[in-house]
């Protein structure tokens, strides 16, 4: 590839990507303990769109046109957020259904879920703007 295609192709994904707009973030879990696997998958729609095989959902106001409707869509940055966030909840539900089931005590799943809160809160902290991800910590330090 010489540098002329290079450019082209490094336009058009920029191009691209500034326009996509992500409808649908999906994360599923599993917990493994001496009892049993236990799993847990969660899917969630932005604005209520529904992305399936018959287009469109019944949510989706009939007015608007398909452009539109993308354009309800999350930037991939706030669909990064999303997914997350959605992982948090979908990882928490994996070991309640493990503490539901009696495999896990209900002290380890508060522990567990304890620190399922703290790592995302501290990966979510990269998305912040470095000033304002500074501030943060020092007054979580505090």
């Amino acid at each position: 590839m010489d540098k002329n295609e290079k450019a082209q192709l490094q336009e058009m994904v920029s191009r691209i990507r500034g326009q996509m707009r992500v409808t649908k973030v999906v994360a599923t879990r599993a917990v493994k303990t001496k009892r049993g696997d236990f799993f847990a998958g969660m899917s969630a729609a932005w604005n209520s769109v529904q992305d399936d095989v018959s287009g469109p959902g019944a949510d989706v106001d009939l007015g608007m046109a398909e452009d539109e409707i993308a354009a309800n869509g999350m930037t991939i940055k706030d669909a990064r957020v999303a997914h997350i966030l959605l992982g948090m909840e979908a990882s928490i539900a994996a070991w309640r259904a493990a503490l539901t089931d009696g495999a896990i005590s209900h002290n380890e799943f508060e522990n567990r879920v304890a620190t399922i809160k703290h790592n995302t809160a501290e990966h979510l902290q990269s998305f912040m703007e470095p000033k304002k991800a500074e501030a943060v910590k020092k007054k979580a330090v505090s």
